[in-house]
């Protein structure tokens, strides 16, 4: 239930979120304080961002000297591509020389900063210049791909349902980077390998505090979950599994898990899943289950499973990524198929669900009953 705004955004293409002022500024700091120069003479480039709408371009206009940016670049998607109804342009662009009323429908637009235009000896958000694109806007185009390799960082909220696309369009050019994505997309073929290698990692932001969007007025929220509200005076909506993927350093990813042993989690541990009982492996996988993030236990030195949400505590020198136990990596990981037995044993003690003997899901037995697994990554200690 956690992402059903986010599935409702895929199947009707409502990819309208535009991220608040306070995230992107917050974000961003956290990889200023560990490095003050990781954007020092470096061009940035904010596509499917559009100044008129969104935050990205503003923050990063305000701060153009501050970051000491050599250029800034952001593109924006053509409404009519977008199949956006009821809309009307800005005065921003109904004001301009360059408006053009046929391609304020159909072209995107670029906004670039690099160059102090009002020569007041600053360079910020009144030297923003704009005009449209030949075409669309699609960051797969050959016109955007052309900004993207120029650019030194991408930066953007990219729209959810083209996710996986917009991942895959970074890293085959070889881009540092920082975007918003759904937490389920760690498991994602085309994404988990970076992570279990190091070459990806998710941002500062806690994602367990979830992030709201404003959103537009006519976005239809899911009945069974909505988390509507206003803040100052725009519509806005919360998305609980939401975090930053990145390929640029921060303190926080170096900052190791206090830990308990085994013995005290099993005396101490807040859980009652976990306090005055035993940890138990998985009857298909070599690993010990660990249902939660701080009942990792310190002084566990085999593989162990544990939620995913993992991932926003992980600090490379203190753990490895084994795997994860996804349709696209369990056979690889070698995770071994459930079984006729265990789903008999599964089906005797009251489980319900269709299954399949070949189904390579995590199962275990906890207090006598046969259980499957939450989704988990696979770690192990740092030797």
């Amino acid at each position: 239930m956690a992402n059903t705004n986010l599935a409702n955004a895929k199947t009707a293409k409502n990819d309208e979120f535009y991220t608040q002022y306070a995230d992107i500024q917050k974000e961003i700091n956290a990889y200023l304080e560990y490095d003050p120069d990781v954007f020092r003479g470096k061009t940035v480039l904010l596509p499917c961002d559009d100044p008129e709408w969104s935050n990205f371009t503003k923050f990063f206009a305000q701060n153009f000297e501050a970051f000491g940016l050599k250029k800034l670049i952001s593109t924006s998607y053509a409404v009519e591509s977008k199949k956006i109804k009821d809309w009307q342009p800005t005065l921003f662009e109904t004001d301009s020389p360059y408006y053009d009323a046929d391609k304020s429908r159909t072209n995107g637009k670029i906004f670039v900063l690099d160059e102090d235009i009002n020569g007041d000896g600053r360079f910020n958000i009144n030297d923003l210049q704009w005009s449209y694109l030949e075409g669309d806007g699609d960051f797969r185009s050959d016109e955007v791909k052309a900004l993207r390799d120029e650019a030194d960082i991408i930066i953007t909220n990219p729209p959810f349902s083209l996710f996986r696309d917009f991942f895959t369009w970074i890293m085959e050019a070889n881009k540092k980077f920082v975007i918003i994505g759904n937490v389920n997309a760690v498991s994602y073929k085309e994404i988990f390998p970076y992570i279990k290698n190091g070459e990806v990692w998710l941002g500062a932001t806690n994602f367990n505090t979830g992030m709201y969007f404003r959103v537009p007025e006519n976005f239809v929220y899911a009945a069974s979950y909505k988390f509507e509200r206003e803040m100052n005076g725009e519509k806005v909506n919360r998305v609980p599994g939401c975090c930053w993927y990145t390929n640029l350093d921060h303190g926080r990813r170096h900052e190791p898990l206090p830990l308990m042993s085994m013995e005290d989690n099993i005396m101490y541990s807040k859980h009652k899943e976990i306090r005055g009982k035993q940890y138990v492996l998985y009857e298909n996988y070599d690993a010990l289950e660990v249902p939660f993030v701080d009942a990792i236990p310190s002084d566990y030195n085999g593989q162990m499973g544990v939620p995913r949400t993992f991932l926003d505590r992980f600090c490379p020198e203190q753990f490895e990524i084994i795997g994860v136990d996804s349709t696209d990596f369990s056979e690889e990981l070698g995770i071994k198929p459930i079984g006729e037995d265990w789903i008999r044993r599964y089906k005797e003690a009251g489980g319900t669900g269709h299954m399949t003997a070949n189904m390579r899901n995590l199962v275990l037995t906890v207090d006598g009953m046969p259980k499957i697994s939450y989704a988990r990554i696979i770690i192990r200690k740092k030797q």
